[in-house]
């Protein structure tokens, strides 16, 4: 028979294990999306740490500022590809490599989802996120 000491050992030993054997991804779990002031509004993340957003704009005119943030960033475009109402453009810098959804909700809202990879297993969340607010920046502009 298991005493009631024993048991409350094993409930923490199993806890434990659960947390340090995920690496901690059950903890945002909880709180996802997590969303994170920015220009013009928030950044949301998904549990996987991509970042997302969803624009007032058709998808021709996020594209387009898209391109404007990645020069004003210095990114470079290596690919793209569209389909019914998606792009998908790659980008690469010196450490990261990033892929953007441009996917339409509405002829005239579209959602931008940015993942900004730094190698196998690392994000990297503030790249991600000022993609998109200088995509943003980029359509007000256009916008005046």
């Amino acid at each position: 028979m298991i005493s009631l000491a024993e048991k409350r050992i094993f409930k923490v030993f199993g806890a434990f294990c659960l947390i340090i054997l995920t690496g901690c991804e059950l903890l945002p779990l909880a709180a996802s999306p997590i969303v994170v002031s920015g220009a013009g509004g928030g950044v949301a993340y998904t549990f996987t740490n991509i970042a997302y957003k969803t624009v007032s704009y058709p998808v021709k005119q996020v594209e387009s500022s898209l391109r404007a943030a990645f020069k004003k960033m210095d990114i470079k475009e290596t690919s793209e590809a569209a389909s019914d109402g998606a792009v998908t453009i790659k980008a690469k810098t010196k450490k990261l490599d990033i892929t953007i959804e441009l996917e339409k909700v509405t002829p005239k809202t579209t959602r931008i989802k940015v993942d900004a990879k730094d190698g196998l297993f690392f994000k990297d969340k503030a790249t991600a996120t000022e993609i998109i607010t200088q995509t943003e920046k980029a359509l007000e502009d256009n916008g005046r």
